[in-house]
């Protein structure tokens, strides 16, 4: 039929892309074939993220390659068809930009030339546009489930769950250092707020304890009710390793709540307190429920036994808390505090605290 390479390539082999930014460059590639030479073109995709509203794929010819521009979703939504086209100016004299299948719901190409586009290949252009429209919104969909998964399970587990691992199972164990913190004093915060400002509290809290945790390569496995649990796994790195990122998440976190608390004061408000335990051990890490109501989470005795040492954080009047198995692997001194029985565990736990 003589059709164009970049309409063919639309055709036939872009609905196998995974990810904007290779599609993107191998669409530039299939345009160059065309006999349209060009200087840059970038993809706009929408992103259904908490903070993300689009993610932007740059590519300039004479670099080859492609880098990723994040739009934050904002009071004040600028166009992104018109960032498209101020980034495009930047580096070519002519730009055209095409909502894909006409619509401007959908995703947004742009092109940038350093001559004028004549009216053949501007036509090209747009029809590149148009047929993009069906693989891109394939894309955007599988990119749309990666990222709500990601934003309600945690990276790890979403990619168990992408990969297939979406029925009951018996799961997979794991060894892992687990932490598990606890905000102090909810129900008395609850009780003496309105719910905006209780929601608020907790919102600051999981930002700074879930945040450390991902500045050092953990995973939230779970929000329970003011707790949190997350899991620093062993295996690219070694147990020590685990350790130590276990506990900068820690110090990191109560940094941030001492900022946060400085704020707090300031306006008046109560200062917000947490307990911390750290334990090593092994769990059972996949799908549990019902046939069709699947929640994907861990298990186990090491689960338990982090929770019930927390626990002990008030009555021994410290605010982290270290299993004997935690003390084991780590290089960090710890103060040993003797052993203790803890709810529901059969044999007594040594338990450790850090130097003041």
């Amino acid at each position: 039929m003589g059709m164009p390479s970049s309409l063919s390539f639309l055709i036939d082999n872009a609905i196998q892309f995974q990810d904007g930014a290779a599609l993107l460059k191998e669409l530039a590639a299939q345009i160059a074939a065309d006999n349209i030479s060009l200087a840059g073109g970038t993809l706009t995709l929408s992103a259904p993220h908490p903070i993300i509203k689009q993610r932007t794929f740059l590519w300039r010819a004479d670099a080859g390659e492609v880098i990723e521009a994040l739009g934050l979703a904002g009071p004040a939504d600028p166009d992104p068809a018109e960032l498209a086209r101020n980034w495009l100016t930047g580096i070519g004299t002519h730009v055209q930009v095409d909502f894909t299948g006409g619509s401007t719901d959908g995703a947004i190409l742009g092109w940038a030339a350093r001559r004028p586009f004549s009216p053949a290949e501007s036509a090209l252009l747009r029809e590149v546009a148009r047929f993009a429209a069906t693989p891109l919104a394939l894309l955007a969909t599988r990119s749309t489930l990666a990222v709500l998964l990601t934003a309600y399970l945690g990276k790890r587990s979403a990619a168990r769950v992408l990969a297939g691992r979406s029925r009951r199972e018996r799961g997979e164990t794991i060894r892992a250092v687990l932490l598990y913190a606890d905000l102090r004093g909810f129900t008395e915060l609850s009780e003496a707020s309105e719910p905006k400002d209780v929601i608020a509290a907790l919102d600051a809290w999981f930002d700074r304890i879930a945040g450390a945790v991902h500045a050092f390569d953990g995973e939230v496995l779970k929000f329970i009710g003011d707790g949190v649990l997350a899991v620093f796994p062993i295996g690219t790195r070694n147990a020590a390793a685990s350790c130590d990122a276990a506990l900068r998440a820690v110090v990191a976190a109560r940094a941030g709540m001492d900022h946060l608390n400085r704020s707090r004061s300031a306006k008046g408000l109560q200062p917000l307190s947490f307990g911390t335990a750290l334990h090593l051990g092994e769990m059972l890490w996949g799908n549990i429920g019902t046939a069709d109501r699947l929640d994907f989470t861990a298990i186990g005795s090491a689960v338990n036994l982090v929770s019930r040492l927390e626990g002990l954080c008030r009555p021994l009047g410290h605010k982290v808390l270290l299993s004997g198995a935690f003390e084991a692997e780590t290089t960090r001194p710890l103060v040993p505090l003797g052993d203790h029985k803890l709810r529901g565990i059969a044999m007594p736990c040594p338990v450790f605290a850090l130097p003041e």
